[in-house]
């Protein structure tokens, strides 16, 4: 295990845990996928996810859920837990935090299909749930989010 890490460049698996005290995307690690001809899927959900609104200060409280097709690379799920972390003291609202999600994933992994929602917690009686997708254009993934992104169900939305 820890030579495959080694091999793969790994710096937070097995190792001391340090917080990023505001958001730092540079925490984000990938490792090789060994199967990168099949389409799967990977999801992460974290139901801890924190931020801060950028007018007043306040934390907001989500769970944020991912879920990708992996090409060449992954994420390695220690590194993207710090990642997440790393929001705690980030003023940015609730549809800014699942763009900024899904594009510094897309950018580190290049997966075929990924998708990104936030179910925040409700402030002021309203809850927000955005949703991001993203299919690797010019593929079958392109068209497959589009068709995910006019069919996406909101909850508790028919």
């Amino acid at each position: 295990m820890s030579n495959e890490r080694e091999k793969e460049g790994l710096q937070s698996l097995g190792r001391k845990t340090e917080y990023k005290s505001d958001y730092a995307p540079e925490v984000l690690e990938t490792f090789q996928n060994k199967h990168p001809e099949n389409d799967y899927w990977v999801q992460f959900n974290c139901p801890e996810f924190t931020s801060l609104c950028p007018i007043t200060g306040q934390p907001d409280y989500a769970e944020i859920k991912i879920l990708y097709m992996p090409g060449e690379r992954m994420v390695e799920s220690k590194s993207l837990k710090l990642y997440l972390f790393s929001f705690r003291n980030h003023g940015d609202f609730h549809e800014d935090c699942v763009n900024v999600i899904m594009k510094d994933l897309v950018r580190l992994m290049q997966p075929k299909y990924i998708e990104v929602v936030g179910l925040f917690t409700p402030r002021g009686g309203i809850s927000i749930h955005p949703y991001a997708n993203y299919g690797r254009p010019g593929t079958k993934y392109e068209a497959m989010a589009q068709r995910r992104l006019e069919n996406y169900q909101m909850t508790g939305m028919k």
